[in-house]
């Protein structure tokens, strides 16, 4: 039979040998027996712990990133919805205040001259039954619109209604070249023809009196129609730019700026009334241009 007593004593050995070194090496620290074995270890092991560290924590890292790829595309994606969201909401915003802000100018317009105006929105611009500039609203017939009304901004004169349906109408816009307004300065009640160019910023007054004096930036309103219609007395067409040719000429001619930006109609009004006028008292007749007596 083989020794079974031979292991015995060596694992005895051995466990004796390390109980003795954990006792010495406690009893005399680093300057004991076991600290030049202490510095061995350690200056053999610590560049394999230094080498092993480098390698590992940027493949933890890299694993830990990989790992979350899929939460930050999950929150990115979130955010730019929000994002898209909030600014959807701005513009909605944005919009709505520049609507409020064309319909308190419209009414300030209307308070001012009385006038009964049915709202509408621009909803269509383009060239229309021969002409070049016409706009579509979205009040027709039902609303009270007829052919020959007057349409106006808050700035003042957009155009005049050419034809209706019942839900919309379309608008001649006083910038076309075939459009002619009767217009009065507000300064002199001078009177003339406003034409359209052609171009969204300039209008062309001719004058009836090539004698006038006219003053740049003078206001210049709509003197009116026959029965109000195609344009309502009193409204803002523009003001004086320039004036061309010299007094006297013939065909002396204001250049107008117009009031109503063309290019950005959102909010606009159709004239369905003017106010009623209270029938005027006949004049007594001078006495010294009849031979009566002083």
């Amino acid at each position: 039979m083989r020794d079974s007593r031979r292991p015995r004593i060596v694992l005895a050995v051995l466990v004796l040998v390390s109980v003795t070194m954990i006792l010495l090496d406690l009893r005399g620290g680093s300057s004991g027996p076991l600290g030049p074995l202490r510095s061995v270890g350690a200056a053999v092991i610590g560049p394999l712990e230094r080498a092993a560290a480098t390698v590992v924590v940027p493949v933890r890292t890299y694993v830990q990133s990989v790992a979350s790829v899929g939460d930050k595309d999950r929150v990115i994606s979130e955010l730019t919805v929000e994002n898209d969201a909030l600014r959807a909401q701005l513009d909605t915003v944005a919009n709505d205040r520049a609507r409020v802000a064309d319909l308190d100018a419209l009414l300030g317009l209307v308070d001012a001259n009385d006038y009964v105006t049915v709202p509408a929105q621009v909803i269509a611009v383009g060239p229309a039954q021969g002409f070049a500039w016409t706009v579509t609203i979205d009040a027709g017939s039902r609303d009270g619109v007829e052919v020959d009304m007057s349409v106006i901004s808050g700035k003042g004169l957009v155009g005049r209604v050419v034809s209706v349906s019942p839900t919309t109408a379309t608008v001649l816009l006083i910038v076309d070249a075939t459009s002619t307004v009767g217009g009065r300065l507000a300064g002199t009640s001078q009177i003339g023809i406003v034409s359209g160019t052609g171009r969204q910023d300039v209008l062309q007054m001719q004058l009836l009196d090539p004698l006038a004096v006219v003053d740049l930036g003078e206001t210049i309103v709509t003197f009116g129609s026959e029965g109000d219609r195609p344009y309502a007395p009193g409204i803002p067409i523009g003001t004086v730019k320039e004036m061309r040719g010299t007094e006297g000429q013939l065909t002396r001619s204001a250049i107008v700026e117009p009031f109503a930006d063309i290019s950005m109609l959102d909010i606009v009004g159709v004239v369905l009334r003017v106010p009623e006028r209270e029938p005027r008292t006949p004049l007594p007749a001078d006495p010294a241009s009849t031979g009566g007596a002083p």
